[in-house]
């Protein structure tokens, strides 16, 4: 008995000193589906700071690990797995896909944070739910996918867009936001030249908070786009894709046997002016397209230790408009190795690019819409290069009469191009420092150049430039643009019982620079010729801190601040200081929800915080300029009038500040199967920059560039994803966002009203104002009379004010460009391996002002000044005889409110199609572009940048095919 009592005192004993002995875990980590090793995953040990990450070959080890201690595997678009450490010391850990979003990372200022931990209004969208089609430009695949964000893109190819961001925060300086792809901040929001397929994901950064770490740049919002990088694994991947477009609307003009009875009724004496053809001139202007685009990447590691990633782009995109072509060579290189046990890692990208384009002038479409449809397109009698021309002949030689001129002939004896050279790239140096590993110390540096040459040429037949003598047109120049930033960070992160924090301060550094030169006209004895210019260079300096702090879990606060110079202000102004604070409270993890079935997540959120502006107002804004006045501020001395030459521009510009103060809730339901976010903010911009009236007397000049408006934006967003369906071969999901936007003008300049909108048609027309107590760019209007069977009056208004005689004052504003409400829905749908994605787009409460009927349905415009002149086929509906006594009705203001299909598309995988290669599959495609848009609105497409209707880029609709192969 007492042997047995000794020996189970040993066995005891010894399972003591076995469960809190220390030792050595290691092990490897793949992916489940696919069995490929992960690099990169988070290993901790659960409850301490203790942890490493999986090396390039997804292996891992961590030393003096208690037995019966959990780790946690972590890694971005999978579920975090736990393991209890037993006597095993040799992991395989197998990680699935996330069936939720809540551990995804998201990408921030200088840093990351996860869908949980999340503070600020943040919406990350990775690849595998961007918006496909044919997508040329890399803003395009966020098109529909987050609420909040509006992207509006011409037909032209590889145009650029418009971004805004919960309506933009200015009214005259820049409302782009802030673009940053893997930490360059870029200047404006050129992307042509970045190629869609590099890129991994987005992070867009809406609110206060999250933008608050940008200050002076971040007020219109943050988007940071992350590229695709290396992996162990090596891989090899094709993807080819052809698209057919075509522009199948038509603005309704008259044919030509419409027009000769037109003529021969309305104007009966320009009978003999007309021809015989029967020419569709927007026919001839519009072409079918076909355009193609080929990326081709490979990665894997390279000296068995660096992960690279090297891709290249070739891109050939024919427009619809004869002659316009967009072409591009991309080539990005990405290497991202780490050095002692993790403790250094290296991240290398850089990207050359080489665009190519021929622009064709849009506003030939306009022309096609004027040009007499009873000529013919080509005379072999003409002197114009074949091309029919109107023309007087004269005995000293030919001359071209004042009106349209061939649309046809215009756009191809137009030969006007550019060639830009891009690169740009950033070098990231992170160290784990080995004495306190806690602290990470960051250097990145980078740079963006540009090379722009261009030319144009006419020859001497065409009459684009036409004078009394045949000089065509000739002439070449260059621009060059560099922008350079610098930035170095430390970074601390630990545990102290229930607090986990996180602080970062940082230093940025950015410059940018540029210079030009042009030739002028060369066979133009009047043009001024050779001109160069150099930028004043603009250099914006910010320290920056960050502080985010969690307890238990579940109470979360983030607070930002950063404190900025520019030299576009003077040295008063020069310095800024913006930051932010934001809280949220994880609800669904207290007590009494925690084991709710229907909440499965449930955070509350709250922020503040201030950004600035400066951008899009040229040159150095502190400096005193001093130019000459106009006859109107000319003073006498001696009796002889002098022009003045007192600054008419102030030296006390400053910052336009944005304050933003949002209350937000982040939810998911049934186990996250949906999820989402509902937010509301309120945005006041204040000390806006604006060339607007001063008092009388107090300068040279009666409108100087001064801080003087305030701008009032409300908006709510609502945002839901659902797993529909989630099973092993059948999966449907779907996205909805919807987005509500109020803007109004708070102050302006001596309370008086700002102009803009310039039209087509009369002289100095314009119809947009900007006006206290409305919105920006809100159409200013006569109100149109009608008679008793519906028709509108001619030249009649209806006298608002009573004082019986019909002005300006009459006038009134209705409507704005900008919809009241926005919506995006996105469905994926998989059944075993055929795959269905399309995006639908709605867009309320927004009014276009049609440019196009006001300008030209009037039949006094039968007489093209010379010649004769087509008209829209609208003139019937009104009968209106003058241009200069409709062009401000509101007849002409539509609701232009749209729902569009922007794409669908059709796949089928083949998984292994090649068996002597372990991995690999062919995926053939099908969709269509614009498929359908369902409006009220009269003219070619609703959706406008500026609401104004006069000279646009139509968008075609396209049909692809395409093919993505993979090894």
């Amino acid at each position: 008995m007492k042997n047995f009592k000794l020996l189970l005192i040993g066995f005891l004993l010894a399972s003591s000193f076995n469960m809190f002995a220390q030792q050595t875990v290691q092990g490897v980590v793949k992916e489940k589906k696919s069995g490929d090793t992960l690099p990169g995953v988070s290993v901790v040990v659960k409850g301490t700071t203790k942890g490493t990450e999986t090396d390039f070959d997804g292996k891992f080890a961590i030393e003096n690990v208690k037995a019966g201690s959990i780790l946690v595997f972590r890694y971005l678009g999978f579920a975090d797995k736990e393991i209890v450490i037993g006597t095993n010391k040799n992991l395989v850990v197998e990680l699935e896909e996330a069936l939720e979003q809540l551990d995804e990372i998201v990408v921030v200022g200088y840093g990351s944070t996860t869908v949980k931990d999340a503070t600020g209004s943040v919406e990350a969208i990775t690849a595998k739910e961007m918006t496909k089609g044919n997508i040329v430009t890399p803003e395009n695949l966020l098109s529909g996918r987050v609420a909040g964000v509006n992207i509006t893109t011409s037909g032209a190819p590889g145009s650029g867009s418009q971004i805004r961001i919960r309506g933009g925060s200015s009214l005259n300086a820049s409302n782009d936001p802030l673009i940053v792809i893997d930490g360059l901040p870029l200047s404006g929001v050129d992307l042509n030249s970045i190629n869609p397929n590099d890129i991994d994901s987005f992070s867009v950064l809406k609110d206060a908070s999250a933008t608050a770490i940008y200050g002076a740049r971040g007020a219109n919002g943050v988007i940071i786009i992350t590229t695709k990088k290396g992996k162990t694994d090596y891989s090899l991947d094709y993807d080819y894709q052809v698209a057919f477009g075509e522009i199948k609307d038509r603005i309704s003009v008259f044919d030509g046997d419409a027009f000769r009875s037109l003529i021969a009724t309305r104007r009966p004496n320009d009978v003999g002016m007309l021809g015989t053809a029967n020419t569709n001139w927007q026919d001839e202007i519009f072409q079918q397209s076909v355009s193609t685009q080929h990326n081709i990447s490979a990665r894997g590691q390279i000296f068995k230790r660096i992960p690279t990633r090297l891709s290249v782009n070739f891109s050939e995109i024919e427009g619809n408009i004869l002659t316009s072509q967009f072409d591009r060579a991309n080539v990005s290189l990405s290497m991202n190795p780490s050095f002692f046990n993790d403790h250094l890692k290296v991240s290398l990208n850089y990207t050359r690019a080489f665009v190519n384009e021929r622009f064709a002038d849009a506003g030939q479409v306009n022309a096609a819409l004027r040009y007499d449809p009873t000529q013919p397109v080509y005379d072999p009698t003409s002197p114009f290069g074949g091309f029919y021309q109107h023309i007087t002949r004269t005995p000293n030689g030919v001359l071209v009469d004042n009106g349209t001129r061939n649309p046809v002939a215009a756009l191809l004896q137009n030969d006007n191009r550019s060639n830009r050279f891009r690169q740009f790239g950033n070098l990231k140096i992170d160290y784990k420092l080995h004495f306190l590993p806690e602290v990470i110390a960051s250097v990145s540096a980078g740079f963006d150049k540009s090379i722009q040459e261009g030319s144009f040429f006419n020859p001497l037949n065409s009459p684009a430039n036409y004078t009394d003598l045949f000089i065509g047109g000739e002439g070449s120049y260059t621009n060059e643009n560099l922008n350079e930033n610098f930035n170095a960070t430390l970074n601390y992160a630990n545990t102290f019982s229930k607090f986990k924090t996180d602080f970062l301060v940082g230093y940025d550094y950015q410059s940018f620079n540029g210079n030009g030169d042009s030739t002028g006209n060369l066979r133009n004895p009047n043009d001024t010729g050779f001109t160069s210019y150099v930028n004043t260079p603009v250099v914006l300096i910010g320290f920056l801190a960050r502080a985010n702090i969690t307890f238990n879990e579940k109470y979360l606060l983030t607070l930002n601040y950063r404190r900025d110079g520019t030299s576009r202000f003077g040295p008063v102004n020069r310095w800024g200081d913006f930051g932010g604070a934001a809280f949220a409270w994880r609800m669904s993890d207290e007590d009494f929800l925690k084991d709710n079935k229907v909440i499965s997540e449930l955070k509350l959120r709250a922020s503040y915080g201030i950004n600035g502006q400066q951008d899009g107002i040229a040159g150095d804004l502190y400096l005193d300029r001093y130019r000459f006045g106009n006859q109107n501020s000319q003073f006498l001395f001696g009796g002889v009038p002098i022009q003045s030459t007192i600054p008419s521009e102030r030296s006390n510009l400053r910052w336009e500040k944005v304050a933003t103060v949002e209350f937000g809730v982040d939810y998911g339901l049934f186990n996250n199967k949906i999820s989402g976010s509902i937010n509301a903010f309120r945005k006041n911009s204040t000390d806006l920059i604006s060339d607007a009236p001063v008092a009388d007397g107090s300068n040279f000049t009666n409108r100087v560039l001064q801080n003087i408006g305030d701008l009032q934006v409300d908006g709510l967003e609502f945002t839901m994803n659902a797993d529909v369906i989630k099973k092993e071969n059948l999966n449907w999901n779907v996205n909805f966002n919807a987005t509500y936007l109020d803007r109004e003008i708070k102050e302006l300049a001596l309370n008086q009203d700002v102009t803009t909108g310039g039209i087509a048609g009369g002289t100095g027309n314009f119809i947009q104002l900007f006006r206290e107590g409305f919105a920006p760019n809100s159409f200013y209007v006569f109100k149109q009379l009608y008679d008793t069977a519906g028709k509108p009056i001619e030249g009649a208004y209806a006298d608002l004010n009573g004082d019986g005689i019909i002005n300006t004052q009459d006038r009134y504003l209705k409507g704005n460009p900008q919809a009241d409400f926005t919506f995006g829905f996105q469905s994926n749908f998989n059944y075993k391996n055929f795959d269905m994605t399309f995006n639908l787009r709605a867009s309320v409460g927004n009014y276009a002002y049609n440019n196009i009927n006001s300008g030209l349905a009037q039949y006094d415009l039968l007489q093209d000044n010379a010649v004769l002149g087509n008209i829209p086929t609208s003139v019937l509906n009104t009968n209106f005889r003058s241009t200069s006594d409709v062009i401000i009705s509101d007849y002409y203001l539509e609701n232009a409110s749209f729902l569009r299909m922007d794409n669908i598309t059709l796949g089928y995988t083949f998984n292994k199609p090649i068996k002597k290669f372990a991995s690999n599959s062919i995926r053939i495609w099908a969709g269509m572009q614009n498929v359908f848009t369902i409006t009220n609105y009269s003219g070619l497409d609703p959706e406008l940048f500026n609401g104004i209707d006069n000279t646009n880029f139509p968008r075609p609709r396209t049909f692809l095919v395409g093919a993505n192969i993979k090894f």
